[in-house]
């Protein structure tokens, strides 16, 4: 942009370079080429002006717009599904959204190493909201509800890893045969899934994601378990992305030893 400024400049320059001395001797002449100058620095102004909105707009769809540094949150666990003992010290929770490669990716990877080094151990809880980003993924909304509706019926993480095995197959009847796979009782699930019972639920994770800074899907909060507010941790780092899982490893262990 800058250099295009200047180039703009540097053509002004000539434009004057190239006005002969005694063409501009008369107060008419001379007028009328302040007039073009300013003419020109208005619409070197509005070049910038506009290359300013491109860069934003660009900038936002690549999402490269600078992220403001993460402060600490209290982010709400309390009747969301989870792995691992309600005591843990430390819990991670997971924003995800059911079509999104990357949160497969996560799930295949690095989530059962996780369960097996952390949860299984007695060190993490692990949480799951539903963060379904429905400009990219239109179905993914009603599977993060057909999860919810699962989990209804104690088998939520059956559904999770279906989902994500199926990632292709999420239209109503894809999800009702899910079910069916499953062994749910199908009059509850159709129920669940036609009365959008949980629609509200699903929309206010995706708020409460948005306000503490989730951008897209995997990101990840994680603090220590005990809170002073009920049904709520304080969240103290931010992971965002499918990060490898040394990334949550030095995560944990460093507010494992916080809280010991």
């Amino acid at each position: 942009m800058k250099a295009l400024i200047h180039s703009l400049a540097a053509a002004a320059l000539v434009f004057l370079a190239g006005v002969q001395p005694a063409t501009a001797q008369t107060s008419e002449e001379f007028t009328s080429l302040k007039q073009q100058i300013e003419t020109l620095k208005q619409g070197q102004a509005a070049i910038q002006k506009e290359l300013e909105a491109i860069r934003s707009i660009l900038e936002r769809a690549t999402g490269q717009a600078r992220e403001q540094p993460f402060q600490p949150t209290d982010i709400t666990v309390a009747e969301a599904p989870f792995l691992g003992a309600a005591d843990a010290p430390v819990t991670l929770v997971e924003f995800t959204d059911y079509q999104c490669p990357f949160c497969r990716r996560h799930t295949a990877s690095v989530m059962p190493q996780l369960v097996k080094d952390y949860v299984e151990t007695g060190k993490l809880r692990y949480v799951m909201r539903e963060f379904p980003i429905a400009s990219l993924h239109p179905e993914a909304v009603k599977g993060a509800e057909a999860a919810l509706c699962a989990k209804d019926q104690g088998k939520y993480w059956e559904m999770h890893d279906l989902l994500f095995a199926e990632q292709r197959k999420m239209s109503v009847a894809d999800l009702r045969a899910h079910g069916e796979a499953l062994g749910l009782d199908m009059a509850a699930f159709n129920a669940c899934l036609d009365e959008d019972k949980y629609a509200a639920a699903v929309k206010a994770s995706i708020e409460e994601g948005a306000r503490a800074g989730v951008r897209g899907t995997p990101s990840f909060f994680v603090g220590l378990s005990a809170s002073d507010t009920p049904g709520k941790i304080k969240a103290t780092k931010f992971v965002r992305g499918a990060q490898p899982l040394q990334v949550f490893q030095q995560t944990i262990e460093e507010l494992l030893q916080q809280g010991s």
